[in-house]
């Protein structure tokens, strides 16, 4: 099995990602957003790869002719959030207009004493909730992740505020789970991004956006073994200084009968590929697996 995500290389360098974080935080972001459009034009130009998965994409969520103008829109809207992870992380939340939807089933959760996962995806901004929650209202919010993919923009970006780089839980460490079971315990929400597989044996096919992809099965027996509650997650990026955070019920308890476990495993799986379908179809822009989704995850 490929995983195309994992064999993207990481493109720019430390002195050009470094400049960028200095003309965001001294000059703010109406001029660090000017840099945008160059960047654009460079993966445009640069990343065949990219490019073309834009263009199948885009195809694929709207049925309509896909021009280069779309494909321009759809690497800005993934750049813009890049760049806002700098005020996001500097705790300059004043930059940006953020509308939070269902906030009360955090506060339920929180208020219940029991924490839960928050199972997100590359839908939109997920660094967004880390920042809301650590930055803003000093939440307890672990997430669950694999760092050594971007490793680079990650540790630049991490330098600017080591509460949010402390909260990472290392994905594929041995005391990995025990680690999510101890937070949880603890009353954490645990962040976990559920729509790009890392290891190839555990997966299942389901239909995302009238297609057939593999996605990952982890985040969901994790749930299951724990017992944890699930709650989705979605930070969309409208453009501008807007964004919009949706939380969504999902499951309680993910109840998996031992006897029929890809049966019930389906279903939870595909009940979350149906919300993934459902964001990408109302905010296109957003969708940031800039790789073969439905070929290279199989």
């Amino acid at each position: 099995m490929s995983n195309g995500w994992t064999n993207q290389e990481e493109r720019g360098t430390p002195f050009m990602l470094y400049l960028i974080r200095w003309i965001a935080m001294n000059l703010g972001r109406t001029t660090a957003r000017i840099i945008l459009y160059p960047i654009t034009l460079y993966f445009l130009i640069f990343a065949p790869t990219a490019r073309q998965a834009s263009r199948n994409y885009l195809q694929r969520v709207s049925d309509k002719p896909v021009h280069i103008s779309h494909i321009a829109k759809h690497i800005h809207h993934f750049s813009a959030t890049i760049l806002d992870r700098v005020f996001l992380l500097t705790g300059k939340f004043s930059t940006l207009d953020i509308q939070v939807h269902n906030i009360e089933l955090i506060e339920k959760q929180l208020d219940s004493g029991n924490g839960c996962i928050l199972l997100g995806s590359h839908i939109g901004s997920f660094e967004i909730l880390r920042a809301l929650a650590i930055a803003k209202h000093n939440l307890p919010v672990k997430v669950l992740m694999q760092e050594a993919h971007n490793e680079m923009i990650t540790r630049i970006l991490h330098s600017l505020n080591p509460d949010i780089a402390d909260s990472v839980i290392q994905l594929g460490k041995p005391d990995a789970l025990l680690k999510v079971h101890e937070y949880l315990q603890e009353g954490y929400l645990i962040g976990i991004l559920g729509d790009r597989v890392v290891d190839s044996h555990k997966t299942m096919p389901c239909k995302v956006i009238g297609a057939e992809a593999t996605l990952p099965t982890g985040p969901l027996l994790i749930a299951s073994a724990l017992k944890s509650p699930i709650v989705l997650f979605f930070g969309i990026y409208d453009g501008g200084n807007k964004y919009d955070i949706y939380f969504e019920e999902f499951a309680d308890h993910i109840s998996i009968d031992r006897n029929y476990r890809d049966r019930d495993l389906h279903y939870w799986m595909q009940k979350y590929a149906d919300r993934l379908t459902h964001h990408a179809k109302q905010s296109p822009y957003n969708w940031f697996n800039f790789y073969d989704f439905w070929k290279n995850n199989a």
